[in-house]
């Protein structure tokens, strides 16, 4: 091994050695996380239907905006409403 004076250094050299692989330490622990933070997100993905009363000219202008973007109208509202309850 080649002498490193600087830990910058010492990475570049584990980093070039290990063809750009790096390591991210225990799996074990960090697979645990994962699976717990991912369960988690499948608990919460139930859905639940509602019923809501817009007026005709925010639906139609809805409709129209939905299908330039080629979506359902239903898609975008449901879009805009899970980004406003994730702010």
């Amino acid at each position: 091994m080649p002498v490193l004076e600087t830990d910058e250094e010492r990475a570049e050299y584990e980093f070039n050695e290990a063809d750009g692989w790096v390591s991210i330490g225990e799996l074990g622990e960090r697979r645990v996380a994962l699976k717990e933070t991912a369960l988690g997100m499948l608990r919460g993905s139930g859905r639940q239907q509602i019923a809501i009363s817009v007026s005709e000219r925010d639906l139609a202008r809805l409709k129209q905006k939905a299908s330039e973007k080629g979506v359902h109208y239903r898609t975008l509202i449901d879009t805009i409403l899970h980004d406003y309850a994730e702010e």
